[in-house]
């Protein structure tokens, strides 16, 4: 039998592994809460040190649950699934009974996820839209149609009724290939890419050593997901007579929508993006070459050169191409200009 806990302590639970008990230390106590706990909440706060096996810290999921362990397993409090409204200020280009288009600064993450459950653009989106969000995103995700990483700034769209939700969702499912949607962005990057203008075709999947990042993939790889990216170089800064150049102002538009592409790509073509803290940290040294300005400007950077600066698509009810600008952030400005001097 296993010791039953006292349910008001809702930050420990206390286990005692009886007869029955038996598998890994992670499954067995998903099974004995019950479905209380994902396996993968269990999985993650044993990695984080949550947990006590026989009186001392154990860290390894994988572990055998033995007769008669001991087991504390401490919990966070629990966090509100349903996100609520907050007043955070929102840069609207448009809106309709159907969606709403705004422009998304740097620093805002899209929708709530673990150690991001509030000051999110779906928490502002609740407070300006109220209950007019689609919910086919989920409680998460009301209205969400697609992303743009937490450091990115640029034009996004937002679905307000489920109709609308499916015909954006589909359209960008379609990448634009037999449809009107278009995306483009502006980045910065480290060098000049070999051609000035040219098309990078190389699968991305999940990085073996960090699950959070993305990585260039075998087209035969069981994770490898087609991945395109279209550049082409508007502006060279610092150029040699050899043709080089210590960075480059690039525009790219993309034929699929995965999970870090441009930042991945560009780096998988010795051209990783300025700032980037997870594919570029190899570059930082080539700030030294810079005049002393554009070196501390560089420097300061503190997130990725990546700005979504065009969104057009066919709106869901009218069936008119709209097409959506949003100016380049006052950092990513800055950064130009200093490596223009």
């Amino acid at each position: 039998m296993n010791e039953p806990f006292n349910e008001n302590e809702r930050e420990r639970k206390v286990l005692t592994a009886g007869e029955d008990a038996e598998g890994r230390i992670d499954a067995w106590i998903t099974s004995v809460f019950d479905g209380e706990f994902s396996r993968s909440r269990i999985k993650a706060l044993i990695e984080q040190g949550a947990l006590t096996l026989n009186g001392k810290v154990m860290i390894e999921p994988k572990k055998k649950v033995n007769v008669g362990d001991r087991i504390e397993l401490d919990l966070p409090e629990p966090e509100d699934p349903q996100p609520k409204g907050e007043n955070i200020p929102l840069e609207v280009l448009y809106e309709d009974s159907d969606l709403i288009v705004v422009a998304k600064p740097a620093g805002l993450v899209v929708h709530p996820a673990a150690g991001n459950w509030h000051g999110t653009l779906v928490n502002a989106l609740i407070y300006h839209c109220g209950d007019s969000l689609s919910g086919i995103g989920g409680v998460k995700r009301p209205g969400i149609v697609h992303r743009l990483d937490k450091e990115t700034s640029g034009v996004m769209v937002v679905a307000k009724n489920d109709i609308a939700h499916r015909h954006l969702a589909d359209q960008f499912a379609d990448h634009g290939r037999t449809g009107p949607l278009e995306r483009a962005y502006q980045a910065v990057v480290w060098g000049r890419p070999s051609t000035l203008r040219g098309t990078i075709d190389a699968p991305l999947g999940r990085s073996g050593a960090d699950r959070t990042k993305r990585t260039v993939k075998r087209e035969n790889s069981e994770d490898a997901r087609e991945a395109i990216t279209h550049y082409e170089v508007l502006e060279r800064f610092h150029e040699a007579p050899d043709a080089t150049s210590l960075a480059s102002l690039i525009e790219c538009r993309l034929e699929t929508g995965r999970t870090h592409q441009i930042r991945v790509h560009m780096a998988h073509v010795g051209n990783p993006l300025i700032g980037d803290p997870d594919y570029s940290a190899g570059f930082k040294t080539k700030a030294n070459r810079l005049p002393e300005e554009a070196k501390r400007v560089v420097n300061r950077f503190s997130r990725q050169a990546l700005h979504a600066f065009l969104l057009a698509f066919e709106h869901p009810r009218t069936g008119e191409v709209m097409e959506f600008e949003a100016e380049m952030p006052e950092d990513l400005e800055k950064l130009i200009e200093a490596l223009r001097a």
